[in-house]
């Protein structure tokens, strides 16, 4: 007990008596909130609806066919693709995986190991690695399955670390086509134009999701899964009667312009969707100076490429 003017006060009348005051305001001043925080901030300011963030117009994936040691191929294709992140359209999903086989050396499952933390862009298939042994059978087939069901993508690639594509310009082309039953590619033989027979090169073909989900299921792919892959999956899809909307992107889809035209080969333009057989680092360069790939480096006092 202490003294106030004569009196003795308790001590718990100086806690009891501001915690009334409190209970007064919240009680007559704000009736309908009774949060402390409203009364000495803005935090009770209605807070925004975050939206949902807006679906992809398109989404397409990627599939690059390689090999685990082919590390340096590796990285060279895939600073090419990142590279082309600035001009995609900005409603479309893209994702570039690298496709392999079983890992069977120490040194993979360490150096691949790290290439998955570092870029999180490979998928590991359970087969024997191989080319025309089912590998393409196993990477669509699989798909459905690996990404959880429902529509994962509108369209899958599949293609080599030998293959540039222009992901500007085939996402362009695609949003135009239609999202069922398409087959995609540079039409072999590329000379003949019946439509309901031949095959898209192994360049690089695509199909929609429709597809990729039937070829998961199919009786008629499962007996077939083995040969030339990309003669294969044109005949998964001519005995099936599948792949009707067929679109033969020739002349925009060649081969490297090495030795005299052809209906498959001729000198790089600027409408190119994809470019092949590119063996080497020096046809790589060449390709990738002729669509100006670096122009966006900046000048240093750091560095001279001349």
């Amino acid at each position: 007990m202490e003294k106030l003017s004569g009196f003795r006060v308790p001590k718990a009348s100086f806690i009891l008596l501001p915690m009334s005051l409190v209970a007064i305001i919240f009680i007559v001043v704000h009736p309908n909130d009774l949060r402390l925080q409203c009364l000495v901030t803005a935090s009770c300011q209605p807070r925004p609806q975050l939206s949902a963030a807006p679906k992809p117009a398109l989404r397409l994936l990627l599939g690059v066919f390689t090999v685990p040691d082919a590390y340096a191929r590796r990285s060279l294709v895939r600073h090419a693709y990142l590279l082309q992140r600035a001009s995609l359209p900005a409603d479309a999903a893209i994702d570039v995986r690298f496709v392999l086989c079983n890992l069977t050396k120490e040194e993979q499952r360490v150096l691949v190991a790290m290439e998955i933390m570092l870029y999180d862009d490979i998928i590991i298939l359970d087969c024997a690695e191989n080319v025309n042994d089912g590998k393409t059978y196993d990477y669509l087939s699989s798909l459905p399955r690996v990404l959880g069901g429902g529509r994962a993508y509108d369209y899958v690639v599949k293609t080599d670390d030998d293959t540039y594509y222009r992901l500007d310009r085939l996402a362009e082309t695609l949003r135009r086509l239609p999202r069922e039953d398409v087959y995609l590619g540079l039409r072999v033989p590329c000379w003949h134009k019946d439509e309901g027979s031949g095959f898209m090169s192994g360049m690089g073909y695509l199909l929609s999701w429709d597809l990729v989900e039937w070829i998961a299921t199919s009786e008629v792919v499962r007996r077939k899964m083995k040969g030339p892959e990309d003669i294969m999956t044109g005949a998964w899809l001519n005995e099936a009667g599948r792949g009707r909307n067929r679109f033969d992107v020739n002349p925009r889809m060649y081969d490297y312009p090495e030795g005299p035209d052809s209906c498959f080969r001729h000198g790089f333009t600027p409408d190119t969707i994809a470019v092949h057989r590119l063996k080497d680092d020096l046809k790589w360069a060449k390709t990738l100076q002729y669509f100006n790939v670096t122009q966006g480096l900046r000048s240093s006092k750091l560095y001279h490429l001349h």
